[in-house]
């Protein structure tokens, strides 16, 4: 007979913690980020999931999806997924609804590693013992001595031989400075390390390209978002003139999507806190090894950490800057990224526990 361990309602909240000096990439700027937080009870178990994103995601949790999953059985997530995903069908699964929906589902896997009393990663089942990492940041909003700081920090105190830097400054328009800039970053990291960019959609297709070659000169090996990743068939262009990689994907909310950009980059980014969760992180994953690429992680390292240790074709996991601080002074359990990997099997479920009192001064719902 089927044991059924039921869900109660999924309780959330929403916290807005002011960034530490201005930021912005080549097509945006803030100066504070949101995470929303999704914790679900089954049995004497809690698991939490997040997802950055506008607090009004949390009122979306509340209305839409905590009806869906409540009373569900907490072990069978698949069921309790599909469920979110219908309640969203007039609401549009794309954008804050997929958000809230990952939130929700990152929790559910929390929840059933901790009632099974495992690791994440073994109830996933691991495909490797440590997650390679990237450091990324490297805002336009840095003048040459922060971004020499940061860089130094990654390769030479911690030991990260990859990094990535912001280009594409104000829709393309000081590309100058962003070569500029690429030339600082090799200058502190050394030769050996690896330099990745993203220029956040901020180029043209002809100035890619153009803005391209010079980067191959600096040994740039990774160019995300040279443009808008909507535009599909001009990313597949730049791919194909450049020698670095080219690469796209954050902005997937659902898995039609990354089968419509798989053909068009050479590596697959995909956010397990904008595409659905770890469940369709996974599809995604799947899908992308089946035409011969590698998956990357977008952001929000910690939500990452042990599903990325769960597939084949994975390349490495982002290290964002914004997400690790907030990651870390929010939540118990945080990785070391020390020697450029992260190894996610401390603890049961993904090994971290939100510091609800200590936060309280940052929440807003």
């Amino acid at each position: 007979m089927k044991h059924e361990v039921p869900l109660e309602r999924p309780a959330v909240s929403a916290y807005t913690v002011p960034a530490d000096g201005p930021e912005a990439d080549g097509t945006f700027a803030w100066d504070a980020t949101t995470i929303v937080v999704a914790e679900i009870t089954a049995g004497d178990a809690t698991g939490t999931g997040w997802t950055y994103a506008p607090a009004s995601v949390a009122a979306l949790v509340e209305e839409q999806l905590a009806p869906a999953v409540a009373d569900r059985d907490a072990l069978d997530i698949p069921a309790a997924h599909d469920a979110m995903t219908k309640a969203v069908r007039d609401t549009g699964r794309p954008g804050a609804a997929s958000c809230a929906i990952s939130a929700v589902d990152i929790a559910l896997w929390d929840l059933k590693a901790r009632l099974l009393e495992l690791p994440l990663v073994r109830l996933l089942g691991a495909a490797r013992d440590e997650v390679p990492v990237y450091g990324s940041g490297g805002f336009t909003t840095y003048h040459d001595t922060h971004l020499a700081a940061q860089l130094n920090g990654w390769v030479h105190g911690q030991g990260i031989p990859r990094v990535k830097i912001k280009v594409g400054e104000a829709w393309g328009r000081a590309a100058s400075r962003d070569v500029s800039r690429v030339r600082t970053a090799r200058d502190v990291i050394g030769p050996q390390a690896e330099l990745y960019v993203d220029a956040n959609g901020g180029y043209t297709r002809k100035q890619a390209v153009r803005v391209g070659r010079v980067l191959a000169e600096h040994g740039v090996g990774w160019f995300e978002e040279p443009v808008s990743s909507d535009d599909l068939r001009g990313l597949a262009l730049i791919r194909d003139a450049l020698v670095c990689d080219v690469t796209a994907g954050a902005y997937g909310y659902d898995l039609p999507y990354f089968a419509r950009m798989i053909p068009s980059v050479d590596c697959l980014q995909v956010d397990a806190t904008r595409c659905g969760g770890l469940t369709e992180w996974l599809r995604a994953a799947a899908l992308a090894q089946a035409h011969g690429l590698e998956v990357s992680a977008h952001c929000a390292p910690h939500a990452h950490a042990a599903v990325a240790a769960c597939v084949p074709n994975l390349r490495h996991i982002e290290w964002f800057h914004d997400h690790v601080r907030i990651e870390s002074m929010f939540f118990d359990g945080a990785l070391d990224p020390t020697g450029g990997v992260v190894r996610p099997d401390a603890g049961i479920g993904h090994g971290l526990r939100l510091r609800t009192d200590e936060v309280a001064e940052f929440r807003v719902v």
